[in-house]
């Protein structure tokens, strides 16, 4: 670990709060005598967005599927919602969201009939118009997927993960590739689920994005989790050591703290 092994992980949330959705105790997962994820814990509230970022390779893409269903832990305890990730996956699945990526779909659906198609894959009666209008695109509800911009596309996999009304959501880099405005739009559309009461675990390679959105962030290296607090908590302690910003101006901000804590930037 780098020169800011100090730094705050307020991890131990007591388990028996009653507006925890998301939780991972002694979390644990090895690939032969690789270790992707050594131990970790950290739970995620109702109503609020949690960062976890980290380089490649840290561990976070196995936490997440772990979470979301798709890979198997070694030992330790996950729960969405109180049920066992394990032992209750199917039930699981059909209670959280996943943002999924553009070739999960087909070009020459139109949007009602691309949210249509995955309500029923879920069983649900959601109405196609109603959930396209919460993100933004109920006036392209007759166009094909093939025509969307990059923004509307992120929107429209935001919509296929609402349709079985989710208690918690899982973004995986949700505005990478977009321009400057359509990344405001979806920060935006995400800020709106969390006031709704979603519980949202997020994965970024931007630091400002991670910044603006998350009421708190894990900074996850070698498996293990470094720091997890709320973004200012965790540059305020990196500014106590009098450490210098990367940026011109010296104001210290939370890819400073990453570097610190991991000695390289999230992208290389």
């Amino acid at each position: 670990m780098a020169s800011g092994d100090q730094l705050s992980t307020q991890s131990d949330t007591p388990s028996h709060s009653n507006d925890i959705v998301i939780q991972v105790r002694d979390l644990r997962k090895s690939y032969d005598d690789l270790i992707a994820v050594d131990g970790i814990s950290f739970a995620v509230h109702q109503g609020e967005i949690f960062g976890m970022l980290g380089p490649n390779g840290a561990g976070k893409t196995t936490t997440v599927e772990i979470l979301e269903g798709l890979r198997d832990l070694d030992s330790g305890e996950a729960y969405i919602n109180g049920l066992d990730v394990t032992k209750n996956s199917k039930r699981v699945k059909a209670m959280i969201g996943v943002q999924l990526q553009q070739n999960a779909f087909f070009d020459n659906l139109n949007l009602r009939e691309t949210v249509q198609l995955f309500a029923t894959l879920y069983d649900s009666d959601v109405d196609a118009e109603e959930v396209l209008a919460k993100v933004d695109l109920a006036n392209r509800a007759k166009s094909q997927y093939k025509h969307l911009s990059g923004g509307q596309k992120q929107r429209l996999s935001i919509a296929v993960a609402l349709v079985n009304d989710p208690v918690a959501m899982f973004l995986d880099e949700p505005t990478t590739g977009l321009d400057p405005q359509a990344r405001r739009n979806m920060w935006d559309l995400i800020d709106g689920l969390r006031s709704e009461g979603m519980a949202i675990m997020l994965t970024t390679h931007y630091m400002e994005e991670a910044e603006v959105l998350c009421d708190r962030v894990a900074v996850i290296d070698n498996g293990n989790i470094v720091a997890n607090d709320t973004p200012q908590v965790l540059i305020d302690e990196l500014n106590s050591r009098g450490a210098e910003s990367v940026r011109k101006d010296g104001v210290l901000t939370l890819e400073d703290v990453f570097i610190d804590l991991t000695g390289r930037s999230l992208v290389e």
